[in-house]
């Protein structure tokens, strides 16, 4: 499968098949992005995918938000454990009938028995860290640092702009994400989610202190400015099965 015959992106999420399982809000989203070749992320994917490429580039994400009113097959939002921020790094890829889906290398976490449901159930990378957003003057800091290592951090620093972000194709690439790849036993598996499309902004990165990116692979990236910057006030999005 070539990049070339992937599906095409799209800003509006294609339906799932049947009933969510689950659903959960994601708040105050800082998208930061960086090009990289893909020869760097190729090794990183599970089996059977390639890397998803825009204007001849890979790309690797680093993004912290806010996640809450988790529910799970119609139950009420799940209090406490069910509210945390979280940061990721990301990658993008195809499998071979041309499904686009996110790759995470890492997630940040605070919630313990979330971080070990979500490795037991999906084989997720979640990482058990403290994690936070601090809301000053208009600035959006998010910080993490892992449990039991404290070299593995970042705190970043952003400003949301008031310049909406529309009709821009580097941005639904980046975005606009229906489903992702995870291993499970082995096995390379396509998950689906559905969501309103993202209403996106311009935004500043005020400062970025972070060693998650050189310890998912990216060694030095973090040292460069982002090549896109994008923030969101946040969406509710369900899971399921796709068609």
């Amino acid at each position: 499968m070539s990049n070339a015959e992937a599906y095409p992106i799209s800003a509006i999420a294609p339906p799932l098949a049947g009933r969510a399982s689950a659903s959960q809000r994601w708040s105050h989203l800082v998208f930061l992005h960086w090009r990289v070749d893909a020869a760097l992320v190729a090794p990183l994917l599970p089996k059977g995918l390639v890397p998803d490429e825009y204007d001849g580039s890979s790309w690797v994400g680093l993004i912290p938000f806010v996640l809450d009113r988790a529910t799970i097959f119609g139950s009420p939002p799940i209090p406490y454990f069910g509210t945390f921020v979280e940061v990721n790094v990301r990658l993008y890829a195809v499998d071979s009938a041309g499904r686009r889906g996110v790759v995470f290398v890492s997630l940040e976490a605070s919630r313990l028995a979330a971080v070990l449901a979500a490795r037991a159930l999906f084989s997720l990378p979640y990482v058990w860290s403290h994690t936070r957003l601090a809301v000053d003057s208009g600035q959006y800091r998010y910080s993490s640092t892992r449990h039991g290592d404290r070299s593995k951090r970042t705190e970043i620093v952003a400003r949301p702009g008031r310049d909406a972000v529309v009709d821009n194709p580097l941005a639904d690439f980046l975005t606009a994400r229906w489903a992702l790849f995870t291993s499970i036993r082995g096995r390379t598996v396509h998950l689906r989610n559905h969501h309103a499309p993202w209403p996106l902004f311009g935004a500043d990165l005020v400062s970025l202190d972070d060693t998650l990116l050189a310890v998912a692979g990216f060694a030095g990236l973090a040292d460069r400015a982002p090549d896109s910057v994008l923030y969101s006030p946040g969406i509710t999005t369900w899971f399921g099965r796709g068609n």
